[in-house]
């Protein structure tokens, strides 16, 4: 008969996602995880079989819960424009907001870990082909009601925004500057008139 399980599998795996965040796969050890979890080897073991799986789920877990901040801006009835400024704005604080200036843990997984890894860039390769395609959307309907003038591509403007939100991403790791990055948005949002 199967035990049940003494911890809660959601708060070890937000514990998990800060540990692999911070120190990233390679950086991070069993005994880190056994640490930082608060759970024992076995019980890790048990129920995630090894740190590969277990990073896996860390790295969806945020994935979805990274997508779903992002949609509820999308979903807002504000004018496209303004929801991309937003989103930019939202990226901009969440990294500025981190004091240990980790980036975005999806970033690090696409850095450290996706080129040996097809699980890892095949989540990456989802979460990225996700973003492009709401920054695409919202551009198209901007352009359809005459609000965006730009008359590059939908799909080019929308590959554009999504890059500056990754240099954004990676910018934050060693710069705290909010002027640079009111200013990167600003220009940004400037290539959409």
């Amino acid at each position: 008969m199967a035990r049940t399980k003494d911890f809660d599998e959601d708060e070890v795996l937000a514990k998990a996602i800060q540990l692999f965040w911070y120190k990233g796969y390679n950086g991070t050890s069993m005994q880190d995880l056994v640490d930082g979890l608060g759970i024992s080897r076995s019980s890790l073991y048990d129920t995630y079989t090894d740190k590969h799986t277990l990073y896996m789920k860390a790295l969806e877990s945020y994935r979805k819960q990274g997508y779903a901040k992002i949609q509820e801006i999308i979903d807002d009835a504000t004018p496209a424009k303004e929801t991309i400024r937003r989103l930019l704005e939202f990226t901009t604080d969440e990294m500025l907001g981190d004091s240990q200036q980790k980036g975005c843990f999806m970033v690090n997984a696409e850095v450290e870990v996706a080129l040996h890894d097809q699980e890892v860039n095949d989540v990456v390769c989802k979460n990225d082909q996700q973003l492009e395609e709401s920054f695409y959307q919202l551009i198209k309907k901007g352009k359809d009601n005459g609000e965006i003038s730009n008359p590059m591509d939908a799909r080019a403007l929308a590959r554009f925004i999504f890059n500056t939100v990754k240099g954004i991403q990676v910018t934050a790791k060693s710069t705290l500057d909010r002027a640079m990055f009111d200013n990167i948005i600003k220009i940004t949002v400037s290539v959409l008139d």
